[in-house]
């Protein structure tokens, strides 16, 4: 699956970087041949020199070759590409990994990009944190008797809001916030 190019007498993989994950490709959709296991693909458009992810799926193996123009969304690729010819592939390698790590990166993508062929597909999350009211007024106090200065303007920051582990902090001068462990 790897596409190499010669580029001053170095050959190089090319790759797209989404999230924090190195996705191999990507290469035209009528250029894959199988096999392929334990990847998450991204379906892309081309549109001159950028790509936009159409959509994202997962696959624990196979050996088809109409793999993807089988697939039920094919034609929503199509619609979204313009035409079969815009369509690339990119591929994440998760060879030492389980159908659920892969739904995990794949629900990450979802949530961030939302591709247009993934849109019944797509998940809220809810947030890992929890917002806790404060206990006491001591606490209160040990928190706002401790003054921090904005590395930004200098002026004072104050308690924004305060989590299960963390303490959101917030200039009054500048808005920028910080966030401190508790």
């Amino acid at each position: 699956m790897e596409k190499k190019k010669r580029k001053e007498g170095v050959w190089y993989t090319m790759s797209i970087q989404i999230l924090q994950y190195e996705f191999l490709g990507p290469i035209r959709l009528d250029e894959w041949g199988p096999p392929m296991e334990k990847v998450v693909y991204l379906i892309l458009s081309r549109v001159k020199d950028s790509f936009n992810i159409v959509y994202v799926g997962d696959c624990e193996k196979t050996e088809e070759k109409d793999f993807f123009v089988s697939n039920p969304n094919f034609k929503c690729w199509i619609n979204k590409a313009g035409s079969e010819n815009s369509l690339y592939l990119a591929i994440l390698p998760m060879f030492e990994s389980n159908q659920s790590a892969r739904k995990g990166v794949v629900n990450k993508i979802l949530q961030r990009y939302s591709p247009a062929c993934n849109e019944n597909e797509i998940i809220e999350k809810p947030p890992e944190y929890k917002v806790r009211a404060r206990e006491d007024s001591t606490n209160e106090k040990s928190q706002d008797s401790e003054k921090i200065s904005c590395p930004c303007c200098g002026s004072e920051m104050k308690v924004d809001q305060v989590l299960e582990k963390s303490t959101i902090i917030k200039c009054s001068g500048c808005g920028l916030s910080d966030t401190r462990l508790n």
